[in-house]
């Protein structure tokens, strides 16, 4: 495990994180949102929904043979029956316009831009380590919903770019092999104990939890560096 004084770079999650929310309430509204927007190109709501639903947890379980992005829409196409490829240009047109109505149901965070602008003190690297089940367009627009933008971060996972998701650590050391930075010179921010402590642990990486919208696990119990946002954010500061 790292020192701090060894910490090259620092990731972050975002949801739950940077962005406080019920992930709850967040998924209902967007598939709510999405399945209404494709609703007039002949996909039912609930059809989208089990699609998305499904195609995501395919998603998840990508073995690093493609990026996420072909994961999700072959087997999206397969649930849905046909190979519907318009559907991508139309849920990117969503992702840039009706998306931005799920703000209202996240919260804010007027400490962000403290907390990253103290990540990249001594010239570290910050990554923006979001699970890369979204497209580019909605990570950024997200990422706006607490004043932040893409030149804050040196890297921005997403389903575009990505090969895993969390909670499989070989998420955590590919991100390690874009940003030239061992893993045990990180220190990955999160709120989840799975996908956030358990895998980076694995990769490798030091890990600090974040208490406000913890997410806890049946299976692991996070025991080593916790607190609030605004604890982490003061750490940062002495790091």
């Amino acid at each position: 495990m790292a020192t701090k004084a060894e910490i090259k770079a620092i990731l972050f999650d975002l949801d739950g994180t940077l962005l406080p929310m019920d992930q709850s309430v967040f998924l209902k509204e967007y598939l709510k949102r999405l399945s209404m927007f494709v609703a007039p190109y002949g996909i039912a709501p609930n059809t989208m929904v089990e699609a998305t639903m499904g195609a995501t947890e395919f998603m998840i379980r990508n073995d690093g043979s493609r990026y996420n992005k072909e994961a999700f829409w072959e087997n999206f196409f397969k649930m849905i029956g046909e190979e519907r490829t318009e559907l991508i240009s139309i849920t990117d047109e969503f992702y840039l316009g009706q998306f931005k109505k799920v703000r209202e149901h996240v919260g804010t965070n007027p400490r962000a831009r403290d907390m990253i602008e103290a990540a990249h003190r001594n010239g570290r690297k910050v990554v923006l380590a979001t699970n890369p089940v979204f497209p580019m367009a909605a990570q950024l627009e997200r990422i706006s919903w607490i004043g932040l933008e893409e030149s804050d971060f040196d890297l921005i996972t997403s389903y575009d770019n990505s090969k895993f998701s969390k909670p499989n650590p070989h998420y955590y050391r590919d991100i390690c092999e874009k940003i030239g930075v061992s893993p045990e010179n990180c220190l990955m921010i999160g709120n989840d104990e799975r996908d956030d402590m358990k895998a980076a642990t694995e990769a490798g990486m030091r890990c600090y939890l974040v208490t406000d919208c913890r997410i806890m696990s049946d299976h692991f119990v996070w025991t080593g560096e916790r607190g609030s946002f605004e604890q982490a954010v003061h750490m940062l500061e002495r790091l």
